[in-house]
């Protein structure tokens, strides 16, 4: 079965056509509310503090030591390597202080 061809010249006026017309006809703009926007809730200052931790391998903390005490924590780490049979390293640590 053949097919019916499109006369696509036909069809291309037909649409200017209507285009014409919608734009002859009067048009009424809507205007949108604007969205109220939600405010944020403020989250709570937490207050942190750094430390040194020691860590064995499987990252379970052994001891915390005062950012200050950095030679104690390193020295704590290398006992804990030389005794111990998995290597331990310091990392620095930051938690919650409460007042």
């Amino acid at each position: 079965m053949a097919r019916k061809v499109a006369n696509r010249k036909a069809l291309r006026e037909e649409v200017e056509a209507a285009e014409k017309a919608e734009a002859a006809a009067p048009k009424k703009k809507k205007k949108k509310k604007a969205a109220k926007r939600k405010s944020r809730a403020k989250q709570a200052e937490v207050r942190r503090k750094l430390f040194w931790g020691v860590f064995s391998q499987s990252l379970k903390r052994v001891a915390l030591y005062e950012y200050s005490q950095k030679k104690q924590a390193e020295k704590k780490a290398e006992d804990l390597s030389k005794s111990g049979k998995s290597p331990h390293f310091v990392m620095k640590v930051k938690e919650e202080i409460e007042e």
